[in-house]
């Protein structure tokens, strides 16, 4: 597997691919794809068992990408592993006919689930955990929410759900870079105290840094094994547009593709963070 340096180049690569993806097709929503980059690059580059040769062994990790808005972000983790063709991706990213739409389809290799109306992959995410333990399998049910999706109520009903059959086999990821759609979280509909919410609900709760590859490794390793009886939350603190320095904590970059000009500066950036 990767070391963990090579993890940050894939977290970079990841942005850079998905920049691409928003600047060609006028995309949007580059903003979150920017801020999970880091722990999709853990998730597959060391965390997850499955490839490209693996995705339909029904023992499997899966993960059930929530915030299918911010669908470039994965597009290009999976291109970049060889789940699909990068090229092809980049060619047929939103056009019409095409798998490759502008938010997740399962459709496609290595997708488990079309996402996009917020607040479903949770609740199909306790479904599969609660299968893989009536059928005594060893594999981690991955989750990845927005912040701003928390504000559904189906996932605090699966919240629920999760604790009362012990799915300790789950570990659902917040995204928690402050800004969903129109404005700060904390102003649209604050989420606080949310380690203390989990931990009501009966989930064990760890909270990290969200861009340190070390500390989502370190997290995930641990919590892949452990098995205490409750399921698992991990608040990643992020920052939206994270690694554009234009674009980190702008909501503007919650709907608007950059143009020429700030996609080559973006790129430039980026080239120079490794």
């Amino acid at each position: 597997m990767p070391v963990l340096s090579n993890i940050l180049s894939y977290a970079n690569d990841i942005r850079l691919l998905a920049l691409e993806l928003c600047y060609r097709k006028r995309s949007s929503h580059i903003g979150g794809a920017l801020s999970i980059a880091d722990v999709l690059a853990v998730l597959y580059g060391k965390t997850l068992n499955i490839a490209p040769e693996t995705i339909s062994d029904s023992g499997r990790d899966r993960l059930y990408y929530s915030k299918g808005h911010a669908c470039v972000a994965l597009y290009a983790a999976l291109a970049l592993r060889a789940f699909f063709d990068r090229e092809e991706l980049l060619d047929k990213f939103t056009r019409d006919g095409a798998y490759f739409t502008s938010h997740v389809n399962h459709h496609l290799p290595g997708i488990e689930l079309s996402t996009g109306s917020l607040g479903h992959a949770l609740g199909v995410s306790c479904g599969s955990a609660i299968a893989s333990k009536r059928l005594a399998r060893s594999n981690i049910i991955v989750t990845i929410v927005s912040d701003g999706e928390l504000d559904e109520g189906s996932n605090w009903e699966a919240i629920l759900f999760a604790a009362h059959h012990q799915l300790d086999n789950l570990i659902c990821i917040v995204d928690y870079n402050k800004i969903q759609s129109f404005g700060n979280v904390s102003d649209v509909m604050t989420l606080e105290p949310l380690v203390d919410k989990f931990r009501a609900f009966n989930w064990s709760v760890d909270v990290i840094d969200g861009h340190s590859v070390f500390s989502i490794h370190e997290t995930l390793e641990r919590l892949k094994v452990e098995r205490s009886g409750r399921p698992k939350c991990v608040i990643a603190n992020t920052v939206k547009g994270k690694g554009v320095s234009f674009m980190e904590n702008k909501i503007e970059w919650h709907y608007r593709p950059p143009s020429e000009n700030e996609f080559l500066k973006a790129c430039s950036e980026l080239k120079g963070t490794l």
